[in-house]
């Protein structure tokens, strides 16, 4: 789990979520880089999976030691305080340790340049940016799609509750046209 930031002085902050075994990110607006907003997604996505699925997608989370992530109790807790998922932390200056995120937000970065405002996207926006980057075939998944592989790994209520579709391999759009405001 990481964050992606817009223009310095947006109030706006993407929270990213990958599955390792496939490759598939999830990309969730927030209103705010903050620990609430963190957590308010989290139960969030809790609220529409169910504790069990959640529980199920997400036994452990990496992340970094960012500011929005301090508050690790109530990560891993619903709102009802069951454990919903274990969270574990890098350490100080590795973000090598989670290095796939990173990697998977060079995709981010090519439909939304690094300082360009998020203020202007929705929720909708970032569903249609994040089913077209899980839609890209990938060298490393042996020319397979993310999107492909989750549907094999994971439990398919993720995709129907954040509405995760596949983009057609010759209209995937991986440029700032894709969300032109």
């Amino acid at each position: 789990m990481d964050t992606v930031e817009g223009k310095r002085g947006d109030s706006k902050a993407l929270l990213t979520l990958l599955f390792r075994n496939c490759s598939l990110m999830l990309i969730l607006l927030l209103p705010e880089k903050t620990q609430e907003c963190v957590i308010a997604a989290l139960d969030r996505l809790t609220a529409l999976l169910g504790i069990e699925v959640f529980q199920e997608l997400f036994p452990v989370i990496l992340t970094d030691n960012g500011s929005e992530f301090q508050y690790p109790a109530r990560m891993e807790c619903d709102e009802y305080g069951e454990i919903r998922t274990k969270i574990f932390f890098c350490n100080p200056h590795s973000a090598w340790q989670k290095g796939m995120i990173e990697k998977n937000h060079e995709f981010i970065r090519l439909v939304i340049p690094k300082g360009q405002t998020l203020d202007i996207y929705t929720q909708v926006d970032m569903t249609l940016l994040m089913n077209h980057i899980n839609s890209e075939a990938r060298d490393s998944l042996n020319g397979c799609t993310p999107f492909k592989l989750s549907q094999l790994l994971l439990n398919v209520k993720l995709h129907q509750v954040l509405h995760l579709e596949e983009i057609a391999p010759d209209e995937v759009t991986l440029c700032p046209e894709l969300l032109k405001k």
